[in-house]
């Protein structure tokens, strides 16, 4: 079993996290805290295994902390700025997860994770639980202008990148959120998902046709770039019949 400790300045990315370690049959959550003084100290008595680490936390950040543990504990940052992987990496973190945290992206991460601290462990996800179900159950949650929304990944038909912001369409509403078409596309898993436009990501399983170059999903045409053809199209001659 791997101990794990979650340590943000964030609540919601705390409870994002635990539902996700409570998943992972070889996870066990030792504690989830705002207080990175407190985090600190649990490593440095040694009962901890791995750390998600947020980077930027007003007491203490992310960095600091790596270097003041000293490898004590094999870690995890998780950020919503790339900027900071890099160093991260030099402090010879194991990933880094991008804000906000698919369920399919954490899953790669603690793979990578296990396979360091576990060396000869086998990667199971819980019995009750199916990739099929996971998905449908999956989630992230998006800040748009009045609150933070969780936005359930089956639901999203496609994602139109605007300038500055995104619009995530759901059958049921737009939602705008200040947010990067890179970042989404890497928080989004890719067995669902796929970009197919500088400006365009879809719904695998939400395309009703396609027209050429040309996607249809509900009353919305979406075209297919040229840089993304080739990819796009290699995955709908794998669905063929």
């Amino acid at each position: 079993m791997i101990k794990c400790l979650v340590v943000d300045d964030e609540p919601l990315t705390l409870h994002i996290l635990e539902d996700y370690i409570s998943k992972m049959p070889f996870l066990q959550l030792v504690k989830a805290t705002t207080n990175p003084i407190e985090a600190l100290q649990l490593v440095q008595e040694g009962n901890i295994d791995l750390v998600f680490l947020d980077v930027q936390m007003p007491e203490l950040t992310g960095i600091q902390f790596l270097r003041i543990a000293n490898g004590k504990s094999k870690v995890i940052l998780t950020t919503a700025y790339s900027q900071y992987a890099l160093e991260g990496y030099e402090l010879d973190v194991i990933d880094y997860l991008l804000k906000p945290i698919a369920f399919d992206r954490f899953f790669k991460s603690v793979q990578k994770a296990q396979a360091i601290i576990q060396p000869s462990a086998k990667v199971e996800i819980k019995t009750d639980s199916t990739p099929q179900t996971d998905f449908l159950s999956d989630f992230i949650f998006v800040k748009t202008e009045h609150k933070i929304q969780k936005v359930y990944l089956n639901d999203i038909l496609f994602i139109e990148g605007l300038k500055d912001y995104i619009s995530i369409f759901t059958p049921a509403e737009r939602i705008i959120t200040l947010q990067n078409m890179k970042k989404m596309e890497d928080a989004l898993p890719e067995k669902h998902f796929i970009r197919v436009h500088k400006s365009y990501i879809v719904s695998i399983n939400k395309i009703d046709s396609i027209e050429r170059s040309r996607i249809f999903i509900s009353d919305k045409v979406i075209p297919v770039g040229d840089t993304y053809r080739d990819e796009f199209f290699k995955i709908v001659d794998g669905k063929n019949i």
